[in-house]
């Protein structure tokens, strides 16, 4: 039996991209298939699959103008050749769920997150764009959560990143599912020495409530370094010049170097999983987090990190300034982190899709999982 992948849009090194990253190794002779493709943005990770990009490539879209699009996507999915295989194994936060498989394939979704701006944020959604266009854009979020319905009944097994996104799936699409945590590549990580600065890592987009972070630090006294790029970058630069520094993308190494020197880590939206808040705790560093969503399931309150009321910017801002992070094992934060390793998530996915293929054997024969 044959087996496909199939990711939204492939054009950076997020979260979401290193889990498909993860997805891949299982099958590496598997063929990938996306909306988007930039094999210099995923850092060439998927150079050894063969990668078929939907006609939308065509358009010349890039991680900063690819959201214009929108009401496109859902063709472009269902246009994607994935009819020769018997098994698709797709990782989807909006559109790869929708794709059309053969008839008696089995297509196993890991879902990231139901598309959020047409389900729990569609009110955010529709603040983002000017007042005159907002009519359009909600006849537009109809029409796609329709579709979405739709190709949510035609998935055969669906897998939640975490509990929130297994019961949004529960709320949105009538499905139950299994969870599997997303990897981790723990191990990339080693213990560095504390420096006064805090620590974000994330896409600059306004869901993401950097500007909440931001302002609680600046009440808080605390320097703040931001790893991460998007359309709230040059606001968001020219509000906390005096506080913050934005770095943008950085390499790996210099990424790793960052977690390990930092005095903490700071997420402040309410994440499905949050990736950056396991990677921070692998490096040995405290975790400061909304008390909501998946932080709930990463951080341990008390013991390697400080949980606070989501949305709070003065809870945030006493975290930061009064709490003892020098009191913080950071072996205890590394051993948490381990929970969420590649290979123990690599071995869980292949069962759920085994299941629902019917049988282990009739699966490519994928990458054995170290000891």
């Amino acid at each position: 039996m044959s087996t496909g992948l199939v990711h939204d849009y492939l054009l950076v090194m997020r979260g979401a991209e290193r889990t498909f990253a993860a997805m891949a190794d299982c099958w590496p002779t598997s063929d990938v298939y996306t909306l988007l493709y930039d094999p210099h943005g995923t850092q060439y990770k998927f150079a050894r699959h063969n990668v078929t990009a939907s006609y939308l490539q065509y358009l010349g879209l890039r991680q900063s103008n690819f959201r214009r699009a929108l009401p496109l996507f859902p063709r472009a999915a269902e246009s994607l050749p994935v009819q020769d295989h018997d098994v698709i194994v797709s990782s989807s936060s909006a559109f790869a769920h929708g794709i059309r498989v053969a008839p008696g394939a089995a297509h196993v979704c890991y879902c990231h997150s139901p598309f959020r701006y047409i389900w729990h944020e569609r009110e955010r959604g529709c603040s983002e764009v000017p007042k005159a266009v907002r009519p359009v854009l909600t006849r537009v979020l109809d029409r796609l959560r329709d579709w979405d319905r739709r190709a949510a009944a035609s998935v055969t097994r669906y897998i939640a990143n975490s509990e929130v996104t297994r019961s949004r799936i529960q709320e949105f699409y009538g499905r139950d599912c299994a969870l599997i945590h997303p990897p981790v590549d723990v191990d990339r990580f080693e213990l560095g020495e504390p420096e006064d600065y805090a620590l974000v890592v994330t896409e600059i987009v306004r869901h993401k409530r950097v500007d909440l972070t931001l302002e609680a630090a600046r009440r808080a006294g605390q320097r703040v370094k931001v790893v991460g790029t998007g359309p709230e970058l040059a606001d968001l630069r020219e509000r906390f010049a005096d506080t913050a520094e934005f770095l943008g993308r950085v390499p790996d190494g210099q990424l790793d170097r960052l977690y390990s020197n930092a005095r903490m880590f700071i997420m402040s939206n309410v994440e499905e999983f949050g990736i950056a808040a396991v990677e921070a705790q692998a490096a040995g560093r405290p975790v400061v987090a909304a008390a909501a969503g998946g932080a709930l399931e990463t951080v341990i309150d008390g013991e390697t990190g400080v949980l606070v009321a989501p949305g709070d910017v003065e809870a945030l801002a006493e975290a930061i300034r009064y709490t003892d992070f020098d009191s913080f094992s950071p072996h205890a934060a590394q051993m948490n982190a381990r929970r969420f390793s590649v290979d123990a998530f690599k071995q869980s996915l292949r069962d759920e899709v085994a299941k629902a293929a019917g049988t282990f054997s009739a699966l490519e024969t994928p990458v054995p999982v170290a000891a």
